[in-house]
């Protein structure tokens, strides 16, 4: 897995942290956040994953392209990425010897987008933990075979790139099939993580 950041690898994991970055961005993006992770939970392997594909915005990397993106066509762009999204999810598995069951997948913007549409568009469990920072379904969730895994949206309420409310929406629609979620509004925030960010996703972790 070229250029994606092992931020810590204990002897003995006991949890797998996936973290994934947004569109135009690097592995190094979130590693500070990955890093603030690790100090928190010793025992945790702890991994930011680099998309694979050059971003078509300018620098960095994507699962996706957003050129011309529409609420029609993120769906089918997401199920062509998701094989490969898959695949990155069950080498760190294998490598750190942690099932689904210990493994967390932790997404920022595109990195959440691939982390929450794989509840739905894979049927096998991924993980137990789901965290989307600033994040959104591409379409609401429709299954209730979400395999259990529980969906946590941190979002700021001045995002302008991707609208709260899209996760507020999300969050009614697994509430209602009996999913265990959480939503948490950060006042005053845009599309970026700040402390409270951080106090919210070590609260749900």
């Amino acid at each position: 897995m070229p250029n994606t950041l092992i931020i810590q690898e204990p002897n003995l994991p006991t949890r797998l942290f996936l973290l994934f970055h947004g569109v135009g961005a690097t592995s190094q993006s979130l590693a500070p956040l990955g890093q603030i992770l690790a100090e928190a939970l010793p025992d945790a392997f702890v991994v930011s994953v680099q998309a694979p594909d050059d971003s078509d915005v300018g620098q960095g990397y994507q699962w996706f392209s957003v050129q011309g993106v529409t609420e029609e066509n993120r769906v089918e762009r997401i199920a062509a990425a998701m094989p490969a999204f898959v695949e990155t999810v069950k080498y760190w598995q294998q490598k750190s010897g942690l099932t689904p069951e210990k493994t967390t997948l932790i997404g920022f913007s595109q990195g959440a987008i691939m982390a929450l549409s794989s509840t739905q568009m894979v049927e096998e469990k991924l993980a137990e933990k789901v965290v989307s920072l600033s994040g959104r379904f591409a379409m609401l969730p429709y299954k209730k075979s979400i395999n259990n895994t529980e969906v946590h949206f941190i979002h700021g309420n001045q995002d302008n790139v991707i609208d709260y409310r899209l996760s507020k929406l999300a969050y009614d629609a697994l509430i209602s099939e009996g999913i265990m979620t959480t939503y948490d509004l950060i006042p005053d925030l845009a599309h970026t993580v700040n402390q409270a960010v951080v106090d919210c996703l070590l609260e749900r972790v």
